[in-house]
Order: C-alpha cells, then sequence, then structure tokens
C-alpha cells in the first residue's frame, strides 16, 4: 500500500498520457520556482479554483515540505517533455533531490492556471543477478485485458521442476520491482527465493505500464486480479516449473485479494504479506493522522483543516459512487466502495488453502489492529503466522517508529522474512 494523500497532489485523469509535444508551459516552471524557493502561498495562487478547493495551501506546503524530509535537498530541476492533453499543457519535470528522483506533471488550464499536479518517485530496474547467481531471470510478458505487461522470472538453476511464486504489488501504479525510493522489496524476494528453489514471476503493474487502459474508470479486476491470475497461468506454463506448487503472494493491497487470486487461479497457496483487515479509508485516515504527528512544522490548526476536509471527502467517497478523492484522480466512489467491500478473512478462509501470513511490527500503514485481526479470524491447521518486531511495510528492518524518510534509505528484505517464505512453500 503507497501512503496516499499525503504523498499525492494530483488532479489528472489517468488518461492524461501520451500526445504531441508543445511549448513548455510557463505556469509549470514558476510553480516548481515557487515551492523550491518555500513561496507556498504564491505557488497556491496559481491553482484554479477546482484544484484549490481539492488541494489546500497547507496541504501544498506540507506535501512539499515531507518530500525534502524525505529525500533530502533539491539539488536541480529538469525539464523532461511536454504534451497536450484534453485542453491542457501538461509538462513533466525531473526534479533531482538528494536521495532520489521525482518526476513532477503539472497541467496548465487555457486560463494559465494549474489545474493539476502530481508527484511521483522515479525508479530504476534493479540489477541484474551476477553470472554466478543460482538463478537465471528471462523477460516474460503477461498478456491480459487491454493489453501486455512486462515480466520477469526468476529461475532456479537447474532440472527442475521447481516450486513457483506470483508477487501481487499493493495499492497503487507499481512496477514489477515494486520500487520505493531506493528499494525493490520486489527484486529482493525474487533473488531471495530464487537462490533457495524456488521460481518466482514479478511484472508490471496495469497502473504504472499502461495507465491509458483507465480512462473508462478502474476496477479491481482491471486494477489487479485479472493481470494476476493471467500471471498464475503464465507461472504454471513455464518449463521447468511444478504446475502443481504455484502460489501467490501479495502485499499490502495485494495481501487482502491473493486468496482470491489463488482460488480464481487454482495456485496452491497464498501468502499474505502485510495484509489489511480493516476498511481501506480507515487505514487511509490514520496513515494521515500518523503522519501528521510526525510533522511538527504544520500548525494544529492546518492539520485540523487537513483531516476535516479527508474525512469530509471519505464520506462522499462511501456515499456517492461517481465521487472522487482528488489527489488520487481517475479512482471513484465505485471503486473505493468496491474495495472496501473485499472480506479478507473471509475470502481466505473460504478459499481452503495453504495461507502463509506476515506482518512487520513497525509497519505504520498497516498495523496490529489488522494483524491481530487476521489472527482472531484465520485459526486452523493450513493458517500460519509469523509477526517481525522490527520490520517495516516493506519487510525492511530499523529502529524505533516508522517514517516517511524510511523508506528513501536503501536497505533490503529482511533475510529471515525471506527465508520463512522459502521454508513454507518448501514444507507443503
Amino acid at each position: 500500500m503507497r501512503l496516499k494523500t499525503l504523498l499525492l497532489a494530483a488532479a489528472l485523469p489517468l488518461s492524461a498520457l501520451a500526445a504531441a509535444n508543445t511549448t513548455a508551459p510557463d505556469p509549470a516552471t514558476a510553480l516548481l520556482a515557487e515551492l523550491e524557493q518555500g513561496r507556498f502561498a504564491q505557488a497556491h495562487a496559481r491553482f484554479n479554483p477546482a484544484m484549490a478547493q481539492a488541494v489546500s495551501s497547507p496541504a501544498l506546503t506540507q506535501l512539499w515540505q515531507q518530500l525534502a524530509q524525505s529525500l533530502g535537498a533539491l539539488q536541480r530541476i529538469e525539464p523532461d517533455q511536454t504534451r497536450q492533453v484534453e485542453g491542457n499543457d501538461v509538462s513533466t519535470h525531473l526534479l533531482h533531490f538528494q536521495h532520489g528522483t521525482v518526476r513532477a506533471t503539472t497541467a496548465v488550464d487555457k486560463a494559465g492556471h494549474i489545474s493539476g499536479f502530481h508527484l511521483a518517485p522515479v525508479a530504476s530496474a534493479a540489477a541484474a543477478p551476477p553470472a554466478d547467481a543460482p538463478f537465471t531471470e528471462t523477460a516474460l510478458q503477461v498478456v491480459a485485458g487491454p493489453g501486455p505487461l512486462g515480466a520477469t522470472l526468476s529461475l532456479p538453476k537447474g532440472p527442475g521442476p521447481f516450486p513457483a511464486v506470483v508477487l501481487v504489488h499493493g495499492s497503487g501504479p507499481q512496477d514489477r520491482d515494486e520500487s520505493v525510493g531506493p528499494n525493490k522489496p520486489f527484486a529482493d524476494i525474487a533473488h531471495g527465493l530464487a537462490a533457495q528453489g524456488i521460481a518466482v514471476l514479478r511484472y508490471d503493474k496495469r497502473s504504472q505500464a499502461r495507465p491509458q487502459d483507465f480512462a473508462q474508470g478502474a476496477s479491481l479486476a482491471l486494477e489487479t486480479t485479472d493481470d494476476a491470475i493471467a500471471a498464475v497461468a503464465l507461472l504454471k506454463a513455464q518449463p521447468g516449473i511444478d504446475a502443481g506448487k504455484v502460489y501467490v503472494l501479495g502485499h499490502s493491497q495485494g495481501g487482502m485479494l491473493a486468496s482470491h487470486i489463488a482460488k480464481a487461479g487454482q495456485a496452491a497457496g497464498a501468502i499474505l504479506f502485510a495484509a489489511p483487515a480493516r476498511p481501506i479509508l480507515d487505514l487511509l485516515r490514520e496513515q494521515n493522522v500518523y503522519l501528521l504527528a510526525q510533522s511538527p512544522q504544520i500548525t494544529a490548526e492546518a492539520a485540523k483543516a487537513h483531516l476535516d476536509q479527508l474525512d469530509a471527502q471519505i464520506a462522499a467517497l462511501r456515499s456517492d459512487k461517481t465521487a472522487e478523492l482528488p489527489q488520487l484522480p481517475g479512482l471513484t466512489g465505485a471503486y473505493w466502495q468496491e474495495l472496501e467491500a473485499v472480506d479478507v478473512i473471509g475470502q481466505t478462509r473460504d478459499a481452503g488453502l495453504p495461507t502463509l501470513l506476515l506482518q512487520g511490527g513497525r509497519d505504520f500503514q498497516v498495523v496490529d489492529a489488522d494483524w491481530n485481526r487476521l489472527q482472531a479470524g484465520l485459526q486452523g491447521e493450513r493458517f500460519s503466522f509469523h509477526h517481525y518486531p522490527t520490520l517495516n511495510h516493506l519487510g525492511i528492518a530499523g529502529n524505533g517508529p516508522g517514517t516517511l524518510a524510511e523508506y528513501q534509505q536503501p536497505g533490503k528484505v529482511d533475510a529471515g522474512l525471506i527465508n520463512d517464505i522459502a521454508h513454507w512453500i518448501h514444507a507443503q
């Protein structure tokens, strides 16, 4: 699960993608310059009325300051590309911070006002395994839905057949490595399991690789489940794979859906890693409260205004299928209501499959309240539980309360967690 309103301010539809180049719009570069200089009121004054209502001046200030806290000082701004989208001039810039790069997408309407502003991390591909690694990697494609998705198969060396796992992402646009800052938890898991004789298929999430496919709206089937089920079928068909021992590992939101995907894809079992077990919009609010408490530069008045606005937006999403959370455009109330209707405990229990559940004790996105609910609701020999007190949401060890800044510190998924997954799979 990616952090929501405190990490992302946007008013661009998911269909806002490729089009012809145009002259770079001056308001976009001026906006970035004002943010860099800390002139937040002037930057916010560039928003058109709809954008200004969706993202308040305190929220914009908070967004930029937390970005600086996570990534360090902004070192340079690099123009990327410009295009015309639905009557807006849309430009992208690469913001090179001390500890990472962010792509800023800015939309400017015909009146010269900012109609959309979106910040997303830029990730590089995971390094190829060394020649003496006990596994190889092969490029594949998951063919499903409106178009194919790039994928990587990590296959142990040797005759096989090998047990195997499909990795299913958390929320938001995700690459096949599930990159967050310099960290690549899915690449870590794939390499760690492949080194222990377990093949792993990971693939680019549709919302990251093909956001144009969401022009008519998002659903869980289009966003996640259809592609994951197709990935299971693809993995079963690969040479060297034991088709009767293919498992589904879902992380965060993917963990909510892992049992459904495993049952629909006739997989051998499911692994739920940091899976929410409560209404997702409740978790969204909790994340905001937690991060506000870690942000002393945000006044109590501004924090209250932010939460009051968020509460109103959440209430609208729960009652109106056409409502949108302005910070996450393209995801209507219908999508959020579908997501909140997922009964992870019921689906996992009804799937009838061996299930491994994993949770980090320093996770501030999916917390012990979810873990306790899973333990209480899933009892019996086919359920195995592992809790790791020092791990965060990505499965990376640390000390003290979890923070956003921690995600920008390079680390690796805990070897003990990967070993527990491998031992569980080999024991099935």
